[in-house]
């Protein structure tokens, strides 16, 4: 299975070349002012455990070279007065796109917190390059507070007002100085410095990690959350069974993109290892026998193909691609395309669709053409991590010290001049002056919470046309391990076309969870209809999954199937150790 780079166009300003490590070091000459970044900065190759392919060339989600009457290069006269803070600037652009800026221009954020006077000039270059020279500097000091009055010397005094500028956006907005560090956290105020009170609804991380900034900012903070526990979707359960353990990560369990990921920020503050998912995915057929490499490596070849050419379609097609759901133009390119001929290959087909829904949480049919990869651009580079012993830790890491109030359900949100007061269960009233909504979109969706007055017309529809989609997961852990070690995912192929996506891959936590985990996952049309499955039916069809492929790699499982068929079917009472569904 190779995983050719994709043809991305150049991208500007990137540099492999690291970043200078002395911010006192004498400045040098200063750099061109054409940079190129490499093609491409970092690319999204196809990979097995299920996380966005390559961007697929004539996509408009696609990183373009800027042209020249969009960016024209500075004059001569201009050029002498970007300033130089860096050997290789570009490098630093590298930070910045893995943390979500534009390497070299503004977000819509900073043109409206007025970072600068002079949108697109010389002035806009300047800042930049000191908002990405910060950005990178705390990416390799997250341990470390990253002040400002270091960096003075660095800057020309008629740039001072753009070192101010960039310092208090990127704090103001939590992109520096952030997580769970002792240097970190001794800098929160001991009593709230404000005398506002702000109520945040929702203890998942976004309500968390809200909540740590608000405390920061010296607001004070409540936390509401209707479970028993924080950390919304993201769930690490211990499994027990059979004198065995294991810490099983039933919602969130992948940190993807590590340079970017602030999770991958705090998981390194707290000195937490990661364990970088291995590429290595080999297929299985129904009947457990491993499929041909050769016939593997042309069937990605097509299917790639087709979403290369799919690309290439919506770009014909106009507005009209919204209207055209993705699933049916790959579809229609597979019967014209006539690369895709024999039953094995029609599964392995199947198999790459049901991996595409898995990395959209979404039906083909219900994706976009237009639109299915439009966040392409926002994707952090980095290792997709494991964080061993759940991410679980990293929620509890992050809810210390936070004041959460657990099992209170809001139900209405009364709001206006003199403040808020959110209604929970039972009748009780909490009153503060602002209120933050962190609750799942499905809960806004569904009507859960009932604002006084309504929400403003542009967030309901918002709210109408965000679209969510389906992950079920089974955690099963066993005895011992019988898979290969070498392995982070296998995947197994259907004969069933709308069934694709039933536990169409499977996820080792052996390495990381503290004992023998494998965790199947359901995708696609399959994560619908298993909603409705008995546990014991779910169970029984993973094993007899396993059984089949015992025929190659996992020449162990046979004396083991008997043994966890008794213990399934027996021991009702103890099958939530066996098996969980996500988001319970």
């Amino acid at each position: 299975m190779s995983d050719q780079p994709p043809p991305y166009p150049p991208l500007p300003l990137l540099s492999s070349v690291p970043p200078n490590p002395d911010p006192a070091q004498a400045p040098v000459p200063a750099p061109t002012t054409a940079l190129v970044l490499p093609s491409p900065a970092f690319p999204n190759k196809r990979k097995r455990t299920g996380f966005r392919r390559k961007v697929p060339s004539g996509s408009p989600a696609a990183p373009v070279a800027a042209s020249p009457s969009a960016h024209p290069p500075p004059s001569a006269s201009a050029a002498d007065d970007i300033i130089v803070i860096n050997r290789e600037p570009t490098a630093e652009a590298v930070t910045a796109l893995t943390a979500g800026f534009p390497a070299d221009s503004l977000t819509d954020e900073e043109i409206e917190a007025g970072v600068v006077s002079d949108v697109g000039g010389i002035e806009q270059v300047n800042y930049i390059l000191i908002r990405n020279h910060l950005l990178a500097r705390w990416r390799e000091t997250f341990n470390s507070w990253l002040a400002k009055e270091p960096f003075a010397p660095l800057i020309p005094p008629h740039c001072d007002h753009l070192l101010s500028a960039a310092y208090s956006f990127l704090v103001s907005h939590g992109h520096v100085n952030f997580g769970v560090a002792p240097a970190i956290k001794e800098r929160l105020p001991k009593e709230p410095t404000r005398p506002n009170t702000v109520i945040v609804i929702g203890a998942g991380l976004a309500g968390l990690a809200a909540a740590r900034q608000l405390l920061a900012f010296g607001f004070k903070v409540v936390v509401l959350e209707g479970r028993k526990r924080c950390g919304g979707r993201v769930y690490t359960k211990k499994m027990e069974g059979g004198g065995r353990s294991a810490a099983a990560d039933l919602g969130g369990s992948v940190l993807t993109g590590t340079f970017g990921n602030p999770l991958g920020i705090v998981a390194k503050q707290l000195g937490f290892p990661m364990h970088k998912i291995r590429d290595k995915c080999p297929l299985y057929r129904p009947d457990g026998s491993p499929v041909d490499p050769e016939i593997d490596k042309k069937v990605e070849g097509t299917f790639n193909n087709l979403l290369d050419k799919s690309s290439l379609l919506r770009t014909s097609m106009g507005e009209v691609a919204m209207d055209v759901s993705l699933g049916a133009a790959l579809e229609t390119l597979r019967q014209t395309d006539g690369g895709v001929s024999t039953e094995q290959e029609m599964s392995l087909f199947n198999w790459h669709l049901a991996n595409l829904e898995y990395a959209n949480a979404g039906l083909l049919s219900k994706l976009s053409l237009a639109f299915w990869d439009q966040d392409d651009p926002y994707d952090m580079g980095g290792d997709h991590c494991f964080v061993p012993g759940g991410n679980g830790r990293l929620v509890q890491a992050l809810a210390e010290n936070v004041s959460i109030v657990y099992e209170r359900t809001v139900h209405t949100v009364r709001y206006g001049g003199d403040g808020v007061q959110v209604v929970v269960n039972g009748g009780q009233v909490y009153e503060g002056d602002i209120a933050l909504c962190t609750v799942p979109l499905g809960v806004l969706k569904n009507g859960g919470i009932k604002f006084v007055p309504e929400l403003p017309q542009r967030k309901l529809d918002g709210i109408k046309r965000l679209g969510f989609g389906l992950l079920n997961k089974v955690a099963m852990l066993f005895p011992h391990v019988f898979w290969s070690t070498d392995l982070d995912t296998f995947g197994h192929l259907t004969e069933e076309p709308n069934n694709r996506g039933e536990f169409f891959l499977f996820y080792s936590y052996a390495t990381v969870a503290g004992g023998p985990l494998l965790m199947a996952l359901v995708a696609g049309e399959a994560a619908h209809n298993f909603e409705t499955t008995p546990p014991t039916d779910a169970v029984c069809s993973v094993l007899k999954i396993l059984r089949g492929e015992n025929l190659t790699a996992m020449s162990n499982f046979r004396s083991l199937y008997s043994y966890l068929h008794k213990v399934v079917i027996q021991c009702l009472s103890e099958l939530t150790v066996i098996i969980d569904y996500l988001f319970h």
